[in-house]
């Protein structure tokens, strides 16, 4: 049983993906903005999105959270075969849809096996093959094992695998859905803990450490997964942690040109499981929406589902 911190953290990690994901909507693809810059979640951007409407981050997020909601494991083949039958659904008329994602979403049928197969293909020789779009999406695979570490390793590198099965896709993912559980469960940021989890600790601490010594906007190339954490963690790293750092560390991504959306999204899953629901701009929350034609509301109410 969560405290009521705990089950406010978890439920912020979904809205503040959701939110962060609107927010850099609209500066998504965009140079690199001054220091200082006002942005908002005003939508526009290259799809002309509504103000706080969210895309294929949370688009993509949202089947695995409805999953865990409705008490199902994500380890099951029978769960991943409805998680990617809603995203083929999903990607037939998605206007923003990542191009490895959409490669291999046009898989022989809408099943996990066939899913696997496609993104086994994409990856075998394709150098860049290590894109952002499972980690863009994992933040709800923490609530689903809370109390269970070794779980959410497993489940983490499960549903990477799906779509994005390059190691360095399949680490970035565990790493960050420990990070996420960690904040949920204690309220604070746990690097080495989190790299705990995987082979590969000394290169992760590398890029962990060059992302403290850089700005966010170092990490241009934010469309490789490596680029997208590091971008992410800077964001959070160079941000005063106080109850203002969710805002700020998004609006400096917002800021920094690139897969603003994706990076926003990676950092707000973090971002609101160390810091509850009550410092996400109220303004953010009453304004986020996406596919499936949902709300903000609907996300609070599948996130509490989900750890209940």
């Amino acid at each position: 049983m969560l405290t009521p911190d705990q089950s406010s953290r978890a439920v912020a990690s979904i809205l503040a993906t959701a939110s962060g994901d609107a927010l850099g909507a609209g500066y998504e693809f965009g140079p690199a903005l001054p220091a200082g810059t006002e942005v908002g979640m005003v939508g526009g951007g290259v799809f002309d999105w509504a103000p706080g409407e969210w895309t294929d981050d949370t688009s993509m997020a949202f089947p695995l959270l409805e999953e865990l909601a409705a008490g199902h494991d994500l380890r099951d083949e029978a769960t991943l075969d409805r998680v990617c039958a809603a995203w083929i659904t999903w990607a037939s008329t998605a206007q923003d849809v990542g191009n490895q994602v959409r490669a291999v979403l046009s898989a022989s049928a809408p099943t996990a096996a066939a899913v696997r197969a496609s993104a086994a293909r994409f990856t075998s020789g394709n150098p860049r093959a290590a894109g952002n779009g499972s980690l863009m999406r994992t933040a709800p695979v923490a609530l689903g094992y809370l109390d269970d570490r070794a779980a959410l390793v497993a489940t983490a590198r499960a549903v990477s695998e799906l779509t994005h099965p390059d190691p360095d896709a399949v680490d970035a993912c565990v790493i960050w859905c420990e990070l996420i559980r960690s904040a949920i469960l204690t309220g604070v940021y746990d690097v080495d803990g989190a790299l705990e989890s995987i082979a590969n600790r000394e290169l992760w601490r590398a890029r962990f450490d060059e992302a403290e010594a850089q700005q966010p906007v170092f990490f241009s190339n934010n469309g490789w997964v490596v680029h997208a954490i590091q971008a992410a963690w800077s964001a959070i790293s160079h941000t005063a942690e106080d109850s203002s750092q969710l805002r700020l560390a998004l609006e400096t991504i917002a800021r920094s040109g690139g897969d603003t959306d994706t990076v926003a999204a990676i950092a707000g899953g973090l971002l609101g499981a160390r810091w509850g629901t009550a410092v996400i701009p109220t303004q953010w929350r009453a304004a986020i929406h996406g596919w499936p034609s949902s709300t903000g509301d609907d996300l609070e109410r599948l996130a509490l589902s989900a750890v209940s």
